[in-house]
C-alpha cells in the first residue's frame, strides 16, 4: 500500500482495514481510494496470497523413539472474513503452530516408528482436518498440510541404517552361497561328463587297437608262408617296444635298454595268461 494522507492506493491481492477515530469503518479493495484523513485512516493490510508456515515439532513414538516432524501448512485470508482475520487473531501463525503441535503430539505417539514413516499422509490429513474448521472461524482457509520430514535421532537413524545394511549383506551372502553351490554342481557335472567321454574314447581306442592287431596277425599269417601267430605277435611287440623308446627319448628321459627286455616281457605276458587260464579251470 502506498499514498499520502487522504489519497491511498491498495495493491493487488491485498485488502486494507480502515478505522474512524479507532472504530472499524470498512475494508478497502485493491485500487485508488480517498479517505477523510486524519479522521479516517488505514490501520493495516492483509495479504490475500497463499502463505506457507513451516512447523517443526518434536514428539515420541509408541516405541519410545523421539522424532522431529516437519509440517508445512499452506493457508490464505478469506476476503469475506477479513474482519475476523484482522481483529480476532493477533498472531495467526502462532495459533496455527499451536494446533499443529497439538495434532502431531496426539497422533504420532499412537504409532511405532516404522508405522509413522508409512503414515505421513494420515498425519497430514489429521492436521488438515483439525485446522480447517478451527481457522475458518477466524477468517483463514487452510488449503493443505504436508508432512515434509520425519527425522528420528541421529543414533536411531544410524542403527536403522546398520539393520538395513546387515539384512542386505545377509541376502548378498545367501545369493553368493547359492551361486557357489550352482557353480560347484555344474563343475562336478562337467567333470563327470568329461571323464565319461574320456572313458568312451579310451575304450574305443583300445577296441580299435585290438581289431587292428587281429587284422594284422591274420593278414601276415596268410601272406607269409610258415609264419605263426606267435611270430607275428613277437614282431608287433618289438615294434611297440621301439616306439616306446622313441617316445622316451623325445622327452629327454634316460631308460636302460637291453635286447632281452622284449623276450622277458613276452615271457611275463605268456605266464600271466597261463596263470589266468589255469585259475579259470580250477
Amino acid at each position: 500500500m502506498s499514498g499520502c494522507c487522504c489519497l491511498q492506493c491498495v495493491r493487488t491481492q491485498q485488502v486494507a482495514v480502515t478505522e474512524d477515530l479507532g472504530q472499524f469503518k470498512a475494508l478497502l479493495s485493491p485500487g485508488f481510494h480517498c479517505i477523510m484523513w486524519p479522521i479516517s485512516s488505514i490501520v493495516g493490510t492483509l495479504s490475500l496470497r497463499i502463505q506457507q508456515l513451516d512447523v517443526v515439532c518434536e514428539t515420541k513414538t509408541k516405541d519410545n523413539v523421539f522424532v522431529q516432524v516437519a509440517v508445512a501448512v499452506q493457508f490464505r485470508v478469506l476476503v469475506e472474513s477479513a474482519y475476523d482475520a484482522y481483529y480476532r487473531l493477533s498472531d495467526p501463525r502462532g495459533q496455527i503452530q499451536s494446533y499443529v503441535f497439538d495434532v502431531i503430539r496426539s497422533t504420532v505417539p499412537k504409532m511405532e516408528l516404522d508405522e509413522a514413516f508409512a503414515s505421513k499422509q494420515e498425519i497430514a490429513d489429521a492436521t488438515l482436518t483439525q485446522l480447517k474448521d478451527v481457522m475458518k472461524d477466524y477468517g483463514y482457509e487452510i488449503l493443505t498440510t504436508l508432512v515434509t520430514d520425519l527425522a528420528p535421532d541421529s543414533k536411531v537413524k544410524a542403527s536403522m541404517n546398520e539393520i538395513n545394511a546387515s539384512r542386505r549383506l545377509k541376502e548378498a551372502a545367501s545369493h553368493k552361497a547359492e551361486a557357489d553351490k550352482v557353480r560347484q554342481v555344474k563343475a562336478a557335472e562337467a567333470e563327470a561328463e568329461a571323464r565319461y567321454l574320456s572313458g568312451l574314447g579310451v575304450a574305443r581306442q583300445r577296441k580299435a587297437i585290438v581289431q587292428g592287431l587281429q587284422a594284422s596277425v591274420s593278414e601276415f599269417s596268410d601272406e607269409v608262408e610258415g609264419a605263426t601267430p606267435k611270430d607275428v605277435m613277437d614282431i608287433l611287440l618289438l615294434s611297440q617296444y621301439f616306439d616306446t623308446l622313441s617316445s622316451v627319448g623325445a622327452n629327454s628321459l634316460i631308460l636302460e635298454h637291453d635286447p632281452a627286455t622284449v623276450a622277458n616281457l613276452q615271457r611275463q605276458v605268456g605266464v600271466a595268461f597261463l596263470e589266468k587260464g589255469s585259475g579259470g579251470h580250477k
